[in-house]
This record gives C-alpha cells, sequence and structure tokens, in this order.
C-alpha cells in the first residue's frame, strides 16, 4: 500500500516519516518532490572497478548550474534529510526530466527502512542537461511494510551528502 499525500503530510506531522526541512508544497498526490543538494561527485577514472575504491571530486554547482555530460556518472545527494523507521521509501526522478534524457537512480530506487540520510542520487543524461541547486530532481513515495521489520544500519546511515561507492567492501 502506498501513501497517498495528505497521509504523508500527516506522517511527517506525527514524525513517522523525515523530511527536513519539509515544504507542503512539495506533496503531491502519492509522492513528495526532492530536491538537488549543492554538490556532485565526479568520479576521476572513466573505467570503474566494484571491487576498488573510485577516487572521486566534489564538486559545488554553480547558481547558474552544471552540464552533465553523456557517458559519466554523476552522485549527488538531496537537499533533504529524509527517513522513515515504519515506512518503506522510493524514489525516483521527475518524468519532466526525464522527458530530457536525465536517469535519475534507474538501478537503486528502494531505500530500505530506517535509512536516514541525504540519500546519494545517481545521475545519467542521455545528452548535455543543466541541473541546478535546489532544483526539485525527484520524488519520493511511502510504501507500508509487512513483517518483521530490521532497520537499516548498513554502511550509508548518516549521509549528509553525496557518498561514492563503497562496493568494494561486499567483495570483503
Amino acid at each position: 500500500m502506498i501513501l497517498t499525500g495528505t497521509e504523508i503530510r500527516r506522517q511527517v506531522a506525527l514524525g513517522r516519516i523525515e523530511i527536513e526541512p519539509f515544504e507542503p508544497a512539495q506533496v503531491n498526490p502519492n509522492s513528495y518532490d526532492f530536491r538537488l543538494g549543492p554538490t556532485l561527485l565526479v568520479y576521476r577514472n572513466h573505467e570503474l572497478d566494484a571491487r576498488a575504491p573510485e577516487p572521486a571530486d566534489e564538486v559545488a554547482i554553480p547558481a547558474g548550474g552544471f552540464v552533465l555530460s553523456p557517458d559519466r556518472v554523476y552522485l549527488g545527494s538531496t537537499a533533504e534529510r529524509m527517513g522513515s523507521d515504519h515506512y518503506v521509501p522510493v524514489i525516483r526522478g521527475k518524468s519532466s526530466l526525464g522527458r530530457l534524457g536525465l536517469f535519475v537512480n534507474i538501478t537503486a530506487d528502494l531505500i530500505d527502512i530506517g535509512s536516514h540520510n541525504h540519500w546519494t542520487l545517481q545521475f545519467h543524461a542521455v545528452q548535455p542537461l543543466r541541473i541546478y541547486p535546489g532544483m526539485r530532481i525527484g520524488q519520493v513515495t511511502f510504501w507500508v511494510p509487512e513483517g518483521e521489520i530490521r532497520l537499516y544500519e548498513g554502511k550509508y546511515q548518516g549521509a549528509t551528502g553525496p557518498r561514492a561507492s563503497e562496493s568494494f567492501r561486499d567483495f570483503g
């Protein structure tokens, strides 16, 4: 079951969903629009290795925007700190940006219950596209879980900006 926008507002007021800062104007019929944080991470290497830490540079997104280039992966983050110990967040890009060829979190849209962060966002642009800090970049929906709840305690908990992949840790 997905929460409606009205129920998202109610659950935020009850403290069962964290969205900080919360802007009522960003509530939709069954989602909440989140905004792009002020920085991006850009990997230094063109060829990436899932078994090795990959160096990345942090780039401040200027007020005049930053142009995403094709054939690159960019990591951004939500301007809002979000999470819930009661609902499962699922994030997606805005359809209006998808119509401009921007892919947002195509392979990583499920957020673990109990994950409270400025969530890292993965971007891939089909063609050059200018993005801006604070723009509405995606939307989050909240789903009711069934069964015993185990809260997220993983490696990305507490992130305050974009975080590079730590997939190398999974190879132990």
